[in-house]
C-alpha cells in the first residue's frame, strides 16, 4: 500500500494555508484509491460491510467529465431506523488528481465533532476541519477493510 506520508515535496506549506490544503486534498486522493480503487467509473450506491464495524455506504449522486459528486456515510444502529452520519458530499476531481469533502451533516450530536465545527470560523479552516476528517476517516476505513468496486450497486433503499 502507497504511504502518501512518505511522499517528498519541494516547498513546505504553513498549516492551515490554501498551499497545504490543496496538499490535504491530494493525500485525500490517494486514500480515497485506497478504498475505490478506479475513482473514474465509480457509480449508483454502494455499500462495504465488515465485521466489527458499521456499515459503510457511497451514493454517486453526479457525474460529470473531470468531476465526480457523492455521499459518503456510515450507517449506524438506531432502533426505529439507521441514521447516516456524518454523511458526508465529497467531490472528486480526476483531472487534477484531489479529493474535496464540500459538506457535511449540518449538526453533529457528537460533542467532539460540535467542538471541531464550531472553532472553524473563516471558510478556509471550514474546509481545513472538513478535510482533515475525511482524511482520517478515510485512512480508518481502508484500515478497517472497507472496500468499495466500480460498478457494484446495492439495489435496496437503505
Amino acid at each position: 500500500m502507497f504511504d502518501d506520508t512518505l511522499t517528498l515535496v519541494s516547498w513546505r506549506a504553513r498549516p492551515r494555508s490554501f498551499v497545504a490544503l490543496m496538499g490535504l486534498y491530494e493525500s485525500n486522493y490517494i486514500r480515497f484509491g485506497w478504498l475505490a480503487a478506479n475513482l473514474h467509473e465509480l457509480s449508483g450506491r454502494q455499500r462495504s460491510s465488515v465485521a466489527a464495524d458499521c456499515d459503510l455506504v457511497l451514493n454517486v449522486t453526479e457525474r460529470c467529465p473531470y468531476t465526480t459528486t457523492l455521499n459518503l456515510t456510515y450507517l449506524l444502529s438506531h432502533p426505529t431506523e439507521p441514521l447516516e452520519y456524518p454523511d458526508m458530499r465529497i467531490r472528486i476531481y480526476h483531472d487534477a488528481h484531489l479529493v474535496e469533502a464540500q459538506d457535511w451533516a449540518v449538526s453533529h450530536p457528537h460533542p467532539l465533532l460540535k467542538a471541531l465545527r464550531s472553532r472553524a470560523e473563516r471558510e478556509l479552516d471550514q474546509r481545513w476541519a472538513r478535510n482533515v476528517m475525511l482524511n482520517k476517516w478515510l485512512e480508518y476505513c481502508v484500515e478497517r477493510g472497507h472496500r468499495f468496486c466500480a460498478g457494484a450497486r446495492i439495489v435496496s433503499p437503505s
